[in-house]
Parts: structure tokens; C-alpha cells; sequence
């Protein structure tokens, strides 16, 4: 299966993806534990059915120390038991923050109260932008059916 589009050999995305993945270097440097940013990066591109970011992402956690049993519950969050109360309050934000035209009024006060819990206002600015970040990436990969499997973990550091 080959993409639609080579989105790395188009002037103009190489060009746009540059600045989207430096926006993405920014919430490396943010004190949002680098765990949570993955889980929310897989669990909104199991929503918008992402199969590179979701191949991308299970690689890049499980190379950084990730258990199998958390990246296999993503999907399951509410029912697993191996998720912080803040991962758990970070996975509802990030379900609501995706499925923005699936839910009447978009995210909720209470998802956002419970965020609010468990992580400062710069954690919460860097949890915000991540949300939006991986949903951007999930559209350009889904638009161009770009293929999964292949990914090596660090393969774009």
C-alpha cells in the first residue's frame, strides 16, 4: 500500500510539517510528563483511525519504558486499572478535545475541572496543544492513507 501523496517529497508540506513538528519539539521542553503526551497521542489516533501515528506512537512508548499491558489498554482506558488519575483526566480531555463534532458543546467543564486537578496552567497549555498537534498530524496521515507498520522508534528524531 503506498500513500496518496508523498507528503516528505510536496515543497509545501515538507515545508508546513517542519513547522508543526517544532511546534511539537516546544511540548517536549514542557514539564506534561512524556508519558501522558504518548498516551494522548495514541489514544486520539485510535479515534481518528491514524494507523501510522498509532504504529508511530506504541514504538515510540514502548522504546521509552512503556508497558505493553498500559499501551494495550489505551483503547480501554475506562476500565483499566493501570492509569494515574491524571492519565485517566488526560484520556477524557483527549477523547472530547477529538471528537469536537461528535459531542454536543464540545469539551465538557467537568472534563475540563478534573484536568485542572492533576496538572498546573503550563501543563494544561502544553496538554491542549498536544491534543491539537496529534489530531493535525492524524488528519494529513488519514487524508493521504499514509501506510503503518514500518515505523523504527526515533526514526524522525
Amino acid at each position: 500500500m503506498d500513500a496518496r501523496l508523498n507528503l516528505m517529497a510536496s515543497p509545501v508540506a515538507a515545508k508546513f510539517g517542519k513547522h508543526i513538528v517544532a511546534a511539537g519539539k516546544v511540548l517536549e521542553d514542557s514539564t506534561l510528563p512524556a508519558a501522558t503526551r504518548e498516551l494522548v497521542n495514541i489514544r486520539a489516533s485510535q479515534i481518528n483511525g491514524c494507523g501510522f501515528c498509532v504504529d508511530m506512537h506504541t514504538k515510540d512508548a514502548a522504546h521509552a519504558g512503556e508497558t505493553s499491558t498500559r499501551l494495550n489498554l489505551v483503547a480501554a482506558w475506562r476500565e483499566a486499572t493501570v492509569f494515574t488519575d491524571a492519565e485517566r483526566a488526560a484520556l477524557e480531555l483527549t477523547e472530547q478535545g477529538t471528537r469536537i463534532a461528535d459531542a454536543a458543546g464540545g469539551v465538557t467543564d467537568e472534563a475540563w475541572a478534573n484536568a485542572a486537578k492533576h496538572y498546573d496552567e503550563e501543563q494544561l497549555a502544553a496538554l491542549v496543544c498536544a491534543i491539537a498537534l496529534i489530531n493535525a498530524f492524524n488528519r494529513g496521515n488519514v487524508i493521504v492513507q499514509q501506510p503503518a507498520g514500518d515505523y523504527q522508534p526515533g526514526q524522525f528524531a
